[in-house]
């Protein structure tokens, strides 16, 4: 298997939304958002699938050397391999890399933020990193381009943390801010024994509110003559949001399920977006 075979199978199975965007891409383009991609699902899965703390931490130090060495000109994992031939091309840097494996670190670190600062400095490593990157691969001109790919990884991780906080509460992780949850009189544990409630709605209410803030920032931020260029990140933004949507609709009934979209639904928003220039 080739490292180019290896990263697409990485991105196609994975099931993300994000594969959906990357379709529409022209070819060069399309390998290095991929092998991008493939990069940020391996140091991401090194967290979700090792139980053993100690043992995902020596793998992320791996990473962070392999991640060296291949800038050094001397890639081995085929993620590396893959993702290398791009780097200077859309100016992928060093320490984005770096900074994207110290937000799966702080996995390891901590298991609830205090407030929202704290969560937001994490949604900065994992997420707001990742958009950056992207929306130079995708081909970015204006410097505010930046900006807006940032806030909108955010509001896509806000999407992501509200969805998951059933899954992730099974994994001993409750990403909804300590002192929201008292604010609302919604208990650690309610959360981990799947107890619903007005308390638990209005809390959730109040995230999605903030997630919709972070959305409209962010179209509101993106540059016009960047505005073609960054279709894929409009395809993200469509297919999350509409799943925040469904997810409100439904109640916020995410402690004991995880409430997807089809992938014929993804794929349809997803041209939408291509066909219009819009969401």
């Amino acid at each position: 298997m080739t490292p180019e075979q290896y990263v697409q199978n990485k991105a196609a199975a994975s099931g993300s939304s994000f594969y959906y965007a990357f379709l529409f891409l022209p070819r060069e383009r399309r390998e290095a958002i991929t092998a991008f991609y493939a990069f940020c699902r391996e140091v991401d899965d090194v967290v979700d699938e090792v139980r053993d703390p100690g043992v995902a931490s020596a793998k992320l130090d791996w990473w962070r050397s392999e991640v060296t060495q291949a800038f050094g000109g001397q890639p081995t994992h085929p993620v590396m391999v893959a993702l290398m031939p791009h780097v200077g091309s859309y100016q992928i840097e060093h320490q984005q890399l770096l900074d994207i494996i110290e937000g799966c670190q702080m996995d390891l670190r901590y298991d609830s933020y205090e407030d929202y600062e704290g969560l937001a400095n994490y949604c900065h490593y994992v997420a707001g990193v990742v958009g950056e990157v992207s929306a130079r691969i995708f081909g970015q001109q204006d410097q505010a381009t930046s900006d807006y790919a940032h806030k909108l990884g955010l509001a896509l991780q806000l999407t992501n943390i509200i969805r998951d906080v059933g899954e992730d509460a099974r994994r001993g992780r409750v990403y909804l801010p300590q002192s929201e949850l008292r604010q609302f009189g919604v208990k650690p544990e309610d959360i981990a024994q799947r107890r619903y409630g007005e308390p638990f709605t209005r809390l959730m209410h109040f995230q999605a509110e903030r997630a919709h803030q972070a959305y409209d920032e962010a179209l509101s931020m993106l540059p016009a003559v960047d505005r073609r260029s960054q279709k894929p990140g409009l395809m993200m933004a469509s297919i999350y949001r509409t799943l925040l949507t469904e997810i409100e609709a439904d109640g916020f009934q995410v402690l004991h399920q995880r409430i997807a979209l089809t992938p014929l639904r993804k794929l349809w928003l997803a041209w939408k977006v291509q066909a219009l220039g819009r969401m």
